[in-house]
């Protein structure tokens, strides 16, 4: 009996001591860091719906921003195309009026002084007279100081055979060289418009075609209009613009040809 007591109290000894280190060892990990980690609630996950519409909204969002970006650059392509065929625009009917204004004529030698306008049916003109040009004119330096010389201006088709402004000189006693002939000066490039009326003083009217070539108009008016080409990207709508060109020139007779030329 007394063994077996011994043995209870030793028992219970060691459960006591075990319990006492039990609640040591839980004390020491309620104070660390580290925690067990928490097993995912599969109820708290996306589900197939939630991603389909997410890639819905996100695919709407990439869509608006390319059609936005997309029509910036449409608009900023037909802007630079306007503003090329407004500078076109301006350059040609400059050279025209620049000319025009420069416009000589002499009685002695009439046939190298003609003054001519000639239109079709197409809305498209061609202007040939004689001018004594400045030196800031262009090509002016390819006829070696020669600036009394005839232009024709005519639409004829361009590099790409759109309709195309071409601007011809030669030196008014000299034959056109074939290098001119060939090669033009390109004004300006899809012409959809060049008329040329002359004010007729006897009919109080513009006419389409001078028909006194031995005379100067006094005054001119120019219609031209430009376009891009409808099937690129990018095109400009059309631009036309009229100029009233006064020109400050007639006819001179012999008696006064000696001190002008």
């Amino acid at each position: 009996m007394a063994g077996n007591k011994r043995r209870a109290a030793s028992l219970r000894a060691e459960a006591t001591a075990r319990q006492a280190n039990d609640r040591k060892d839980a004390a020491r990990c309620s104070g660390c860091s580290c925690r067990v980690p928490r097993v995912a609630d599969p109820a708290s996950a996306f589900t197939l719906v939630e991603i389909l519409v997410a890639m819905a909204i996100f695919s709407i969002v990439v869509a608006a921003i390319y059609s936005t970006w997309s029509l910036i650059m449409r608009a900023s392509q037909v802007g630079q195309n306007t503003a090329a065929e407004v500078q076109r625009q301006r350059i040609a009917l400059r050279t025209i009026e620049d000319s025009l204004t420069c416009a000589q004529s002499f009685q002695a030698s009439i046939k190298y002084y003609t003054f001519s306008d000639i239109s079709d049916n197409n809305e498209q003109s061609a202007l040939s007279f004689t001018a004594r040009l400045p030196d800031v004119f262009p090509r002016n330096g390819k006829f070696g100081g020669f600036n009394l010389r005839r232009l024709t201006y005519s639409v004829e088709p361009g590099p790409g055979g759109e309709p195309a402004l071409m601007l011809r000189q030669s030196p008014v006693l000299m034959d056109m060289d074939p290098d001119e002939r060939q090669t033009p000066l390109v004004l300006a490039l899809n012409v959809k418009k060049f008329t040329v009326e002359c004010w007729d003083p006897k009919a109080s009217d513009w006419v389409n075609e001078w028909d006194d070539t031995n005379s100067i108009p006094g005054l001119v008016r120019i219609n031209l209009e430009l376009g891009s080409d409808p099937g690129s990207p990018g095109a400009a709508p059309p631009l036309a613009v009229t100029r009233l060109i006064a020109i400050p020139s007639v006819t001179l007779p012999p008696n006064l040809q000696a001190s002008h030329t």
